[in-house]
């Protein structure tokens, strides 16, 4: 039998607890997956949605990794912008606060994580 998992995006259950944001399908890839080496969600934003709360991961060392999947939009960080477009890899270190803003035609963004130099510890449920 074969180690291999396979997962439309849309089929993944976006989160839907106290902290969602209208505009915004936060969809654990990783998780639906299985996936233990490193963290990995697709984040989905609407058309022109500003909600996407700024953050670093300072606390835990993890750097990121995003790459728009489909759409387009902007990361942005200490008043510079970086275009969120497909084919276009954007790493961000742990302490650097970041945003997105989704573009007028929304944005699907893939964002990997992991903290360098220590093992990764999925979250369950």
């Amino acid at each position: 039998m074969s180690d291999v998992t396979s997962r439309r995006i849309e089929d993944i259950e976006a989160y839907s607890g106290a902290s969602a944001i209208p505009g915004i399908a936060f969809r654990p890839a990783a998780r639906a997956l299985g996936v233990t080496a490193w963290g990995m969600n697709v984040i989905e934003l609407a058309p022109g949605v500003t909600a996407y709360p700024e953050h670093d991961h300072a606390k835990d060392g993890q750097e990121e990794v995003y790459l728009a999947l489909r759409g387009s939009g902007t990361l942005r960080a200490d008043g510079e912008e970086w275009p969120l477009a497909p084919g276009v890899l954007v790493r961000v270190g742990p302490a650097q606060k970041r945003k997105i803003l989704a573009g007028p035609e929304g944005v699907a963004v893939l964002a990997i994580g992991a903290t360098p130099g220590k093992a990764y510890a999925p979250r369950r449920g």
